[in-house]
This record gives C-alpha cells, structure tokens and sequence, in this order.
C-alpha cells in the first residue's frame, strides 16, 4: 500500500517477498524480507529488475537485535550505527546481509508472482505496479514493511 499523510494512493496486490517468509531480522542468505521501518538509500534504474529502490537495512535497531542474540560482533554494529549517525548507506556484508529492497521482475515471467515468494529477502512487484510506484519513491522515501 501506498499512502501519504493517512491518505492511500495506490494498492499492490500480488507481491512476493522472501521465499523464507518475512520476519523481524533478515540474516545473509536466509531469503526472509525484514520487518520495520526503513528509508530508500538508493535507486538503481538499470536494475536487472526494471529498478531497485534500496532499502537502509541492517539499521541500528536489526543491528542491535542481532547484537543481542549473538548474531553479529561488537564490530559490526558499531559500523552499522555510525553509518546511520553519518547518513551513509550501512555496510552490506555484515552477517545482516544487504541490498535488500523493491524492485520489479525485469525480463522474468509475472507467472512467478502468482505462485510463489521468491525473493532472496526483497519486495518484487509486477514492473506495471513498479512503474506506478516509482513515481512516488525518492532517496528518503520512508518504508514499512509489516
């Protein structure tokens, strides 16, 4: 769902997230899509995909949950949260993975979209829905994912 300031603009039907379902953490190579709050960082409009809208994901907050569990070192969440302190895109090679985002399905079948998640983590949109999308979405633009 699209919306802006309580309003909805736009309903996508039919997407697929991660083929490990979706979850409060993402880790590198789990294919699960991360919940919570986050900001485009970047937009990749050459993407294989049609366009990649890149989420800021690990934040302080996955990163700090990590932390706590055992997941990833002092380290790395010290360069997770200075990033952020910075206004930098986070490492994307910690244990938390990266490139996580929204994107279209480029050149593959929207038949995919019917039957199964099968992002490694992402959001995938039909590339019609991802065209109406982008012209909403800018670096800054907030998203939840839920």
């Amino acid at each position: 769902m699209l919306s802006r300031h309580d309003r909805v603009l736009e309903r996508f039907g039919n997407i697929a997230i991660g083929s490990g379902g979706a979850a409060r953490l993402h880790v590198a190579g789990d294919d699960v899509t991360p919940r919570g709050d986050f900001r485009v960082a970047w937009i990749d409009r050459h993407s294989r995909f049609g366009e990649f809208f890149g989420l800021d994901y690990p934040t302080p907050r996955a990163a700090l949950r990590a932390w706590r569990e055992g997941r990833i070192g002092g380290p790395s969440l010290r360069a997770i949260v200075r990033a952020f302190q910075h206004g930098r895109l986070p490492p994307q090679d910690t244990a938390l993975g990266g490139d996580i985002g929204i994107h279209g399905l480029g050149e593959d079948s929207p038949a995919v979209q019917r039957h199964v998640n099968w992002t490694d983590g992402c959001i995938a949109l039909s590339n019609r829905q991802l065209r109406r999308l982008a012209r909403w979405v800018h670096v800054g633009t907030r998203v939840m994912i839920r």
